[in-house]
């Protein structure tokens, strides 16, 4: 399967717009954002966990990286509220599932395949810093390495903010919304920017909540070609 896998293209998708699909685990649903793959897949994708719904054990040969939207995630490391973000390295393995249910933003098959970080932030938990480069932007760090750079970024009511990055960006609203290229972006929405993009965000009357990555375009490869 193959959805928005020309990463020279940028890419708007709505995710309360987007059908949930069944998974192969009953209770566990998804709305896809791209794909490159059938069930072994580069991806990046909302997931619903149903009440006391659970994923086989499994082991993450290509990585994952998720933040949790609602409810509570579990595996046998602990249980994370909303607002936890999570990166399980390449083969690491555990046996995801919820309780109460849950919803998750997830990127799959997205790491050097060397990686051996695993991450737990409780975003919650940990301040944010102004950006001094960008008036009207202030930052969580979560993650940085010689590939990629993640982070939640917080953008005040009406900024305009430079967006795009050599190597691709994207960016996934938590809360708030903005406007780029004509597009209203709202919670849910998920914006992915080719390498070198360059373009300017307009921040909503409430701000925005946005989660982002940049740099990772440059290692968009699918796991059948690694």
């Amino acid at each position: 399967m193959e959805l928005n896998a020309d990463f020279t293209q940028r890419v708007v998708m709505h995710g309360e717009e987007i059908a949930w699909l069944d998974s192969p685990m009953a209770g566990v649903s998804r709305r896809m954002l791209d794909r490159i793959g059938d069930e072994v897949a580069r991806a990046t994708s909302i997931v619903r966990y149903a009440p006391g719904s659970a994923f086989s054990p499994h082991v993450h040969s290509g990585g994952e990286e998720f933040i949790v939207l609602d409810g509570v995630f579990s595996d046998e490391h602990g249980d994370f509220p909303s607002g936890f973000y999570i990166r399980n390295p390449p083969q690491s393995r555990h046996t995801p599932g919820s309780g109460p249910g849950c919803i998750i933003m997830v990127k799959l098959w997205q790491f050097d395949l060397a990686d051996r970080t695993h991450v737990r932030i409780d975003t919650n938990k940990i301040g944010v810093v102004s950006d001094a480069a960008r008036a009207g932007v202030s930052v969580t760090p979560l993650f940085r390495d010689s590939r990629e750079d993640v982070r939640i970024e917080y953008w005040a009511p009406h900024a305009e903010i430079a967006v795009g990055a050599k190597g691709g960006a994207e960016y996934f609203v938590l809360a708030g919304g903005f406007v780029e290229g004509g597009d209203a972006l709202h919670a849910n929405s998920w914006l992915r920017l080719p390498d070198g993009t360059t373009s300017t965000a307009v921040a909503g009357e409430d701000g925005a909540k946005v989660w982002v990555k940049t740099g990772n375009l440059h290692y968009a490869v699918a796991p059948a070609a690694l």
